[in-house]
C-alpha cells in the first residue's frame, strides 16, 4: 500500500499504545491495512462489515480518501504571457 498521510482522513486515528500506533478506524482497533489486505484477497465490502463489525461508511471513507490521495494532481491552466507578467 502506498504511504498516504492518514492524518488527513477524519475516519481514522493513530493512538500510541493502541494497536502499536497503527492507523485504525476511529474508536476501533481495526487497522486500515486490514481493509486493503482483505480487498486484495477478494473479500467484499459486505464481508468486511460482517467479519470485522465495521460500517459501510467507515470502509467507504477510507477507500475514498485513498482514491483521492492517489489521484494525480489536476494540471494548472496555461497562463498567457500577459497573465504571467502580472505575477
Amino acid at each position: 500500500m502506498a504511504q498516504l498521510d492518514w492524518s488527513q482522513c477524519a475516519a481514522v486515528e493513530s493512538v500510541p499504545g493502541k494497536v502499536s500506533g497503527a492507523w485504525v478506524l476511529r474508536d476501533t482497533r481495526m487497522p486500515v491495512s486490514v481493509i486493503f489486505e482483505n480487498l486484495e484477497y477478494g473479500a467484499t465490502i459486505e464481508e468486511l462489515i460482517e467479519n470485522y463489525n465495521v460500517t459501510r461508511e467507515e470502509v467507504q471513507a477510507v477507500l475514498e480518501f485513498a482514491a483521492q490521495s492517489a489521484a494525480p494532481p489536476l494540471p494548472l491552466p496555461a497562463l498567457s504571457p500577459a497573465d504571467a507578467r502580472t505575477l
